[in-house]
């Protein structure tokens, strides 16, 4: 009997050190199988742990530096720099160089322009070239105002497009510049003065576009074509603008030695008045006779 109790005994307490041995190793669900004195405790818990027990942060997780990136507009860089269009083959250039200048935009008398700018600045060839015409005196007398020499001091060239250019009212001429000589666009032709009939204006360039004469047919050079337009271009950047084409269909028009239109003649000296002597009367043998009323005192 006493050994029945001694078997029952020793099954029963097998079965129990079986079981706890299994569930050491193996544990119940959701329950670690260390026991608590072998856990280590931590001060803070770890980034993964708050986020993995954070309901808010679980729920709806932050955007990814990825994610940022693919939503922000991307900077924008600076503009694109597009060259003006080509409209020629030739290359100008503004016709003064170094210089703050202001120029009439409407036609006033010729069609011409003047460039307001300083005395002494320099004037240069609008294009490639070679020289026409040089006047480096100034002829120009306001009792006459004669047209051929209004200008005063003069550069003209033909332009590689055919075209002449005309740059009056200089101070001086460059050295060098004289008829025949090549030049290119931008090459120092002259400066800046008030010669001509600009003699009691403010220092500038006459600047008229028209195309070859000869020199008796000076109201041509002085400007057949708008040179406005062309100046702007010229100005702003785009060197290609040509006035050839405007120049050619003008003198095909007008023909290439028009009849002057304006400001044509000069004017008219002043002669100097003199007085006629009378006559004096004489006798048939030649003997000559005073008026007794215009005889010297005391031949009376």
């Amino acid at each position: 009997m006493r050994s029945g109790h001694l078997g029952r005994w020793a099954a029963v307490t097998g079965a129990v050190l079986l079981a706890a041995g299994c569930s050491q190793a193996t544990g119940l669900a959701g329950v670690s199988a260390q026991s608590p004195a072998t856990i280590r405790p931590s001060a803070t818990p770890s980034p993964a742990t708050v986020a993995s027990t954070d309901p808010a942060t679980s729920a709806t997780p932050g955007p990814s530096a990825e994610h940022q990136a693919a939503e922000e507009p991307p900077k924008g860089d600076d503009p694109v720099r597009v060259p003006p269009p080509k409209l020629s083959k030739y290359e100008y250039a503004f016709p003064v160089k170094g210089c703050r200048t202001t120029y009439q935009r409407k036609l006033l008398v010729l069609p011409k322009t003047t460039i307001w700018a300083q005395q002494g600045c320099a004037f240069v060839a609008p294009i490639g070239g070679v020289v026409d015409e040089v006047n480096v005196q100034n002829k120009w007398r306001p009792a006459t105002d004669a047209g051929a020499d209004r200008e005063g001091r003069f550069v003209t060239i033909i332009g590689d497009d055919g075209v002449r250019y005309l740059g009056g009212h200089l101070d001086s001429v460059a050295n060098g510049i004289k008829p025949g000589v090549r030049v290119n666009a931008g090459q120092l032709l002259g400066r800046v003065g008030k010669s001509g009939n600009a003699r009691d204006t403010g220092a500038n360039l006459y600047f008229a576009i028209s195309w070859k004469t000869g020199p008796a047919f000076w109201w041509v050079r002085r400007g057949m074509v708008e040179p406005w337009d062309y100046l702007d271009a010229w100005q702003s950047g785009n060197r290609t603008y040509s006035p050839r084409d405007e120049t050619l269909a003008l003198r095909g028009k007008l023909g290439e030695t028009p009849r002057c239109a304006v400001q044509c003649s000069s004017k008219k000296t002043p002669q100097a008045q003199t007085t006629k002597k009378p006559k004096r009367p004489t006798r048939d043998d030649g003997t000559v006779t005073v008026n007794p009323s215009i005889a010297p005192f005391g031949q009376q």
